[in-house]
């Protein structure tokens, strides 16, 4: 249906694509994300004979410090998903849409089994679903990482009376500067060039998988701290960019509830809309997976 999608691994992308300007800044982010990487982990095991589980990364482990950043197992070429790209000097570039401070790459990732030669993006950048083959880019920020992902970040985001503040505590703002440990994570492997820095085609890095899941790791883990109360707390705007993230003006919206639905186009096998509900307990019916 799209041309930049190549493969299953690709569906997830450009489904992510066309799906952006809905889903971010939204009362269902989490939930819409939460179904998105279901999905990813039942195809692993289905379609691609992997027999373990999604894997997430905590990042608090390597936010004490820059020199823990840099040598996160994450990045071992050897077992793990590849480190940065080459370094790409922007200071004279006049055209840079995302400033994140300390970037240290931006090029084609140079080791690993994502490195130039390799593996290959297919769609994007933005919100592009043509068929644009290129290399894996990343734009490692240790320092803005260490500040976003660290554990009195995400400690103080889990002290959240109610979802609608957890919410604006994952999320955050829209500047580099403002961001909740979500954007964090993004703009500190994506940078001012990388993939993951792209709002749009981030799902193209398969790091995208790893810190969303453990995004999601964190919502449940809230949820759990007040299961009676927290397993129907939903609110938050139906329209991207509406209040409380009405950073660029006032917009109309409704208030999400649990009936609300969302859209998954054919990325579901057999089905197209989930309620919110059916994405609010990842142990229920329809998730069925626990977190250890």
């Amino acid at each position: 249906m799209y041309a930049g999608a190549k493969s299953r691994f690709d569906d997830f992308q450009v489904s992510h694509i066309v799906n952006t300007d809905f889903i971010h800044y939204v009362g269902f982010f989490q939930a819409w994300h939460r179904m998105f990487i279901a999905q990813y982990e039942k195809d692993l095991r289905n379609l691609c004979c992997y027999s373990g589980a999604q894997p997430y990364w905590d990042w608090t482990l390597d936010s004490k410090s820059v020199e823990d950043f840099e040598n996160s197992p994450i990045f071992d070429a050897e077992t793990g998903f590849g480190g940065n790209g080459v370094f790409i000097n922007i200071s004279s570039w006049t055209n840079v849409t995302r400033q994140v401070s300390g970037r240290t790459g931006g090029g084609c990732v140079i080791d690993g089994p994502f490195a130039k030669g390799d593996f290959e993006v297919h769609a994007g950048p933005d919100n592009s679903t043509d068929y644009n083959p290129r290399c894996l880019s990343r734009d490692i920020a240790p320092e803005y990482g260490i500040s976003k992902l660290n554990q009195t970040v995400v400690d103080w985001t889990l002290e959240a009376k109610d979802f609608f503040e957890f919410d604006q505590r994952v999320q955050g703002g829209a500047s580099a500067e403002s961001q909740g440990y979500h954007g964090g994570g993004h703009l500190a492997i994506g940078g001012s060039l990388g993939e993951m820095g792209d709002m749009y085609s981030s799902p193209g890095d398969p790091i995208f998988w790893l810190h969303h899941t453990n995004v999601d790791r964190l919502w449940d883990k809230w949820q759990r701290l007040d299961w009676p109360a927290r397993k129907s707390d939903i609110s938050g705007p139906d329209t991207q960019y509406a209040y409380p993230y009405d950073f660029f003006g006032d917009k109309e919206y409704k208030n999400i509830t649990l009936a609300y639905v969302m859209d998954f186009g054919h990325l579901l096998p057999g089905r197209r809309y989930v309620t919110v509900e059916e994405a609010m307990d990842t142990q229920g019916e329809r998730l069925c997976y626990t977190y250890e």
